[in-house]
């Protein structure tokens, strides 16, 4: 009898033995086998997908075989490991045991979104809505609700978020992307704060900001940036209208159709700085660390006046005749290629630079 039990043990463990190791010999072949891939292919994980899913949907598509022993493989090795939500690049020869490499190291793949300097809130939320990869979860909500979602109900969005390009996974939202901006912004702006120039007639950063993107639309060429803001703190310390056309444009919002007219720059909007002294209520535009800087950091000088010359450069004058003089000779006799910044390289309004 004992040795009937003893028998029945041994055949029962030999058999756990052989299963075992024709389990570990399946796992082994299942995870070395290639993927069945002609070219490049990109393996989306959803939110809410599972490793056993993954390779499920993956058999039932013809690129593995042995979901089965791969899903145990995974229970039995890696149940404690994330499967990081994106797009994996799946390339041919590729074994199933590097795909599950890629996975562990969460090598998804990234796409950028690039906001540019001197664009409009509306340009921001354009660029974003045309990334077919981004969650939009803030379509159809005005302005002022897509500040609420972000937890700012009571900001004005425009200049609030950071020029830059942005790297984003599939299915990362408008929301994550605007929120990130708005963090650069406020880190960029507080640190050129903390480094200001003495004597600026700013009350606190957030002018500094509106006077940073005023800066930004008038800047045909980067190195007059300090030059331009040299002109406007001057006028804004002596009491002066700051009279640039950006402004009045922004003002005008749809209603502008590429020309500047008299009765616009009679038109008392909020933003025409023809005859509402000071700065405008709010920036007019997104704007990068330079002109924040130079906004913080203005050139030294007697200059009160600049005109555009037409190839994106300014004539600086510091008298009222001078200016008149440069008026004359450049914006009453225009070529037919005149523009007061570069060519453009993206849509966006255009600006006189005429203050």
């Amino acid at each position: 009898m004992i040795r009937k039990i003893l028998l029945v043990l041994l055949v029962v463990g030999l058999a756990a033995v052989l299963a075992g190791v024709f389990g570990a010999w399946r796992q082994y072949a299942a995870l070395e086998q290639p993927l069945e891939l002609q070219e490049a292919q990109l393996l989306e994980v959803r939110p809410g997908d599972t490793p056993g899913g993954v390779f499920r949907r993956l058999e039932t598509e013809g690129l593995l075989d042995d979901a089965f022993w791969l899903r145990l493989y995974w229970r039995l090795n890696l149940a404690g490991q994330t499967l990081h939500i994106g797009e994996y690049q799946l390339q041919p020869g590729m074994t199933v045991r590097q795909m599950i490499g890629l996975w562990q190291r969460g090598e998804v793949m990234q796409h950028s979104v690039t906001l540019v300097e001197g664009w409009t809130f509306q340009q921001v939320r354009l660029a974003l809505a045309a990334q077919p990869k981004i969650e939009q979860s803030l379509q159809g909500l005005s302005d002022t609700e897509v500040m609420a979602e972000l937890g700012y109900p009571d900001l004005h969005p425009e200049g609030r978020f950071f020029p830059d390009t942005y790297l984003y996974t599939r299915g990362t939202s408008d929301r994550e992307l605007l929120l990130r901006a708005f963090s650069r912004l406020e880190q960029v702006l507080a640190e050129e704060w903390s480094k200001r120039a003495e004597g600026l007639p700013y009350s606190d950063p957030y002018q500094a900001l509106i006077m940073a993107s005023i800066i930004e639309k008038e800047t045909g060429v980067p190195e007059e940036r300090g030059q331009i803001a040299g002109v406007f703190v001057r006028r804004l310390a002596r009491g002066m209208l700051l009279q640039t056309d950006p402004t009045v444009i922004y003002g005008l919002g749809d209603r502008y159709r590429g020309r500047i007219t008299r009765a616009h720059l009679r038109e008392a909007t909020d933003y025409n700085t023809y005859v509402k002294p000071g700065l405008p209520p709010t920036p007019i535009a997104m704007v990068g660390r330079e002109a924040i800087h130079a906004a913080l950091h203005p050139a030294e000088g007697n200059s009160l006046y600049f005109v555009a010359r037409g190839d994106g450069s300014h004539v600086f004058s510091d008298t009222l005749a001078e200016h008149n003089r440069a008026v004359r000779e450049f914006q009453l006799n225009r070529r037919a290629d005149y523009r007061s910044s570069p060519a453009p390289q993206i849509q966006a309004a255009p600006s006189e630079g005429t203050p």
